[in-house]
């Protein structure tokens, strides 16, 4: 699951260019909305057959919102800046649009086609306990035979076993994932796309269908469960009131893949068998693409999950806490009264002393928002290491845990698949950061490729070109994201017995 990559946003440029800067003439444009964790944008992609341009039309934020005592999503405002974004590209007459959000998050609609209340934050507290009590009712390992997705508190499935016996779960009809909501809404039709129904803990990706009877054994209600779509599929046509409102006529609706990473890999620009890929943002997506999912005891044990792709395939990947835990310690400056730049932070990583620190960045006392530094400083001070004290010193602190946590990623997969990766590819914000990169290779002992950086709105786009008829399949998108976009290769440098200590040393902890 990737939950947005607004982190590296002021990294990210407005016009991801052309490899030769030969502009797009005879084209068709379309809008992919692509919506992260922090922030939103409306992406313009012109696409002439051969290659891809795209350019950023609208961006706004997406904050979340403490009401009473819960955390949500404002949707109302998200609708509207989405409307907004696709009244401005009016002029250059797109052909489709398409929704892309982070997962797990949904909606619920009464009979009537209403929203019952807002959708909730997946941070949000009212889960906290739920997958232990669903456990008592199904044992986790018949859970995963069901679904082969990945133990997260934040799943949609346990979101949904806090609600049970509440009132809006009773008055419920319909339940919608965040871009379905959307796709709901700019056209009057509800159905569910494929990658997004995958990260809920309640789509079965053996059978293709969702996981009703696990719902039904949690006491849930599985009549809620609309009809599910594949990326690609045309949902219909823009209702009258939004088409007269954003100035686009009767445009065409396309599912994108829903889910952001699902859209994000089939943007990377892959040539050759035996890759990996890192989604790079809030979150670190790793995984492989494989054509079929891995229900396994060796998935299970190392905690890897089966989502859909595109196009049959699927994503087998893990969630890594990513540019989460820098962001919050930049949060928490800047309450405090210094906000250093991302351009600062690498700096000071540069220049500071390595190995000197490191976490397990998937502890759970990092997961929860509030004084980050305070909490990476206690982690370091239980375990008896130098307590990191400047920005370089935290960042450099967590880009080498990262890369170690990659490393640790690479090889469960291995296990998992029987197959290692040669190449490593690296899209999305986090992408641009090169000394983390370089970490990485590094790290892994594998040669990454970063780029696109704009993998997400990419894949949107072009799997909307897709469902209208102008790309054949993966591999001729795939071949236009390279024609399209230049991008940066890190080889390992002669440093790897360093981090085979570090490792050992991070294992023992």
């Amino acid at each position: 699951m990737y939950f947005g990559g607004e982190y590296f946003a002021e990294w990210l440029p407005r016009v991801a260019p052309l490899r030769d800067n030969q502009p797009v003439t005879s084209h068709e444009t379309y809008l992919a909305a692509d919506l992260g964790a922090g922030s939103g944008r409306v992406m313009a992609g012109a696409f002439d057959g051969e290659r891809l341009k795209l350019e950023e039309v609208h961006r706004f934020q997406n904050p979340s919102v403490r009401l009473l005592d819960s955390l949500h999503w404002d949707a109302l405002h998200l609708f509207e800046e989405i409307k907004r974004g696709m009244h401005r590209a009016a002029e250059q007459k797109p052909v489709s649009v398409g929704v892309d959000t982070w997962g797990v998050d949904f909606a619920l609609l009464d009979p009537t086609g209403a929203l019952i209340g807002n959708p909730y934050h997946y941070r949000d507290s009212r889960k906290n306990g739920a997958m232990a009590r669903a456990f008592d009712v199904v044992p986790k390992q018949e859970i995963f035979d069901h679904t082969g997705i990945q133990f997260m508190e934040i799943n949609t499935l346990y979101q949904l076993f806090a609600m049970k016996g509440g009132p809006q779960l009773e008055r419920a009809d319909r339940l919608l994932m965040m871009p379905d909501l959307f796709h709901y809404w700019l056209t009057g039709i509800q159905v569910c796309e494929l990658t997004d129904a995958s990260t809920t803990q309640f789509y079965d990706p053996r059978k293709k269908t969702w996981a009703s009877e696990l719902l039904d054994r949690l006491g849930l209600p599985s009549s809620i469960l609309g009809g599910l779509v594949g990326p690609g599929t045309k949902i219909g046509e823009l209702r009258s009131t939004v088409a007269h409102e954003t100035g686009l006529g009767a445009m065409q609706v396309v599912a994108p893949g829903g889910h952001d990473t699902a859209s994000a890999v089939a943007a990377v620009p892959a040539a050759s068998e035996d890759w990996a890929f890192l989604s790079s943002g809030t979150w670190s997506l790793l995984g492989a693409e494989t054509g079929r999912p891995y229900v396994t005891e060796e998935a299970l044990e190392r905690n890897f999950t089966n989502e859909a792709g595109v196009a049959g395939t699927t994503r087998l990947l893990t969630n890594i806490p990513g540019m989460w835990l820098l962001e919050e310690c930049r949060r928490h400056w800047a309450q405090s009264g210094h906000a250093p730049s991302y351009e600062e932070i690498v700096h000071g990583a540069q220049s500071a002393e390595a190995f000197k620190s490191l976490i397990d960045v998937d502890d759970p006392s990092f997961e929860a928002p509030d004084d980050m530094p305070a909490r990476l400083q206690a982690w370091c001070r239980a375990h008896d290491q130098h307590e990191p004290e400047t920005p370089g010193e935290f960042a450099r602190m967590i880009f080498e845990s990262l890369a170690l946590r990659y490393r640790r990623g690479l090889d469960d997969l291995a296990a998992i698949t029987g197959k290692r990766a040669k190449t490593l590819h690296i899209v999305g914000g986090g992408s641009r950061n090169a000394l983390l990169s370089q970490f990485a290779a590094d790290a892994c002992q594998v040669e990454v490729v970063t780029g696109p950086v704009e993998a997400t709105a990419a894949g949107n786009v072009l799997i909307q070109a897709m469902g209208m008829g102008r790309i054949d399949g993966v591999e001729q998108l795939r071949e236009v994201v390279r024609r399209s976009f230049e991008p940066k290769r890190f080889a390992p440098k002669g440093d790897g017995a360093r981090w085979e200590e570090a490792a050992a040393r991070l294992g023992a902890m």
